[in-house]
């Protein structure tokens, strides 16, 4: 199984603007894409914003101009900034990893355990 560490998330006021890390933390082969999810209550799971390993990036609509997406290869680290947060952006947010544990194997989807973002006053 492949580990997920992330951090950063927390309570910020409308407006503000806060961080957050994923590492892969286990040894891999390969990584391909790179990226975040959120989950409201009630709401299903959504992509925020992907990297991926040709360094193109996507984003959800409701965060485009707002948040950033960066990565650091050498590090296998995943980072969201996200800037000028509104309400509807509290959710869990969940890291997502696209990798290959072991060469000549299939690569597969891997899922941090969610760190909550709340954007309150």
């Amino acid at each position: 199984q492949v580990q997920l560490v992330e951090s950063g998330g927390g309570l910020v006021q409308p407006g503000e603007s806060l961080t957050l890390s994923c590492t892969v933390s286990t040894e891999v082969a390969e990584i391909f894409n790179m990226g975040w999810y959120r989950q409201a209550p009630g709401s299903q799971r959504e992509m925020v914003a992907i990297s991926a390993s040709s360094g193109n990036t996507r984003y959800a609509d409701s965060v485009a101009g707002r948040f950033t997406i960066s990565r650091d290869n050498a590090e296998n680290t995943v980072t969201l900034q996200m800037q000028n947060l509104k309400s509807e952006d509290t959710a869990v947010y969940f890291c997502y990893v696209n990798a290959r544990k072991w060469i000549l194997t299939a690569a597969r989807d891997y899922w941090g355990q969610g760190t909550q973002v709340t954007v309150s006053s």
